[in-house]
């Protein structure tokens, strides 16, 4: 029998069982529309609203400051370009390590003309520059925007969120953060940081594909991204998904009810990942900071391993073949391909030639499966 192991749980998660359960009971007792006013619309009514209470208190925020989006991609657009929009601001502050919903977003905003944006600098760990933060934040009288992600989904970088919301408040400056990647994984108190939007996606944290949320600040002046019903605040027309939301509330309470506990296995499974890698490949380079796990994030690894340049196209199918999913994440190879814009950002030069792939991990994880993993690396290696 094929072996299967799913090392690629940054891209996606598993669902849990009492998620597909809660969603099951939803789907088929609740279908009334949430926008009517008879008893089945009522119900399906209740239930988002209770959902989205349930979420809010994890967050130490109001419970009418969560907005039900489709996912982190609609989340990000939404933000930037009603930030840009409605509250008139001039200039977006961002990194060039983001994801491309926030990329292609300041493009767009760029490209016509919509606003200014600025790029902070980045190190070779994927950590900014908050001196050249604050300069940016000063360099004209600007209303501005800064939107920096929480972790990085690509080499796990995290954020000091608390350090940037401080620097964006003492500048009159709003801030947004893709917290995709940490969202389900880490604690985020929206009322001790001075955050003012935050976007999240449900099949993160092993809850649905296709609903997430974003945090707007109350009385933050935002205009209907989505024109049509009053839905969300009037902020996101049209029928709420409400198994959807159902499931993804469910799967953030189990999340963080576990949170010190996943924690603590997700970081014994990382650093016994680590500890392999390295016996195995003593000259493998750990991208970015993802090897440090005070500074980067419990669910992943990035590594860039010492294969020849002839072989390295190989490495992913390789991997495929034997079962084994996970993410290429690497730099232009030969001049043929685009690769990662984190990894171009982020990988020395000595290393631009090897393949970098993301390793990423959930509770459903185990060592004997990093054990297979290692195994397959080290026997392709050496054919």
């Amino acid at each position: 029998m094929e072996r299967k192991v799913y090392f690629d749980n940054a891209a996606t998660t598993p669902m849990r069982k009492e998620v597909i359960d809660s969603m099951h009971k939803v789907l088929l007792e609740t279908f009334g529309n949430p926008s009517s006013t008879h008893s089945f619309g009522r119900s399906a009514k209740t239930q988002i609203e209770t959902a989205r209470k349930s979420i809010s208190k994890h967050f130490n925020s109001d419970p009418q400051e969560i907005i039900f989006t489709s996912g982190g991609t609609e989340s990000d657009n939404m933000l930037l370009r009603c930030a840009v929009q409605d509250l008139g601001v001039q200039t977006v502050i961002t990194s060039k390590i983001e994801h491309h919903a926030i990329l292609h977003a300041v493009d767009f905003l760029a490209e016509n003309k919509l606003a200014n944006v600025l790029y902070v600098k980045t190190d070779s760990e994927g950590l900014i520059d908050f001196g050249d933060l604050e300069h940016l934040l000063k360099v004209d009288r600007t209303k501005k925007l800064v939107s920096l992600m929480h972790i990085n989904n690509e080499i796990g970088t995290i954020l000091d969120l608390d350090r940037v919301s401080k620097l964006c408040q003492d500048n009159d400056a709003l801030f947004h953060t893709d917290a995709v990647q940490g969202v389900g994984h880490y604690a985020i108190d929206l009322n001790q940081l001075k955050i003012d939007f935050l976007s999240a996606a449900a099949h993160k944290f092993h809850g649905p594909k296709g609903v997430g949320f974003s945090f707007v600040r109350k009385n933050s002046g935002l205009n209907p991204f989505i024109l049509g019903g009053s839905q969300e605040r009037g902020l996101r027309a049209g029928t709420e998904s409400v198994h959807n939301i159902v499931g993804m509330a469910k799967a953030l309470e189990i999340a963080y009810s576990r949170i010190d506990e996943e924690q603590k296995y997700l970081k014994d499974l990382k650093t016994y990942a680590i500890e392999q890698f390295t016996k195995s490949f003593p000259e493998i380079h750990f991208n970015g900071c993802c090897s440090d796990l005070d500074r980067s994030s419990c669910t992943l690894v990035n590594v860039s391993l010492p294969v020849p340049e002839d072989k390295a196209n190989l490495l992913n199918f390789h991997l495929d073949l034997k079962g084994i999913a996970c993410s290429k994440g690497s730099a232009c190879q030969s001049g043929s391909t685009k690769g990662s814009h984190v990894i171009e950002e982020v990988v020395p030069l000595s290393h631009k030639n090897n393949p970098a792939i993301r390793f990423s991990f959930s509770i459903f994880n185990t060592k004997m499966e990093i054990d297979y993993l290692i195994q397959t690396l080290e026997s392709f290696v050496k054919e």
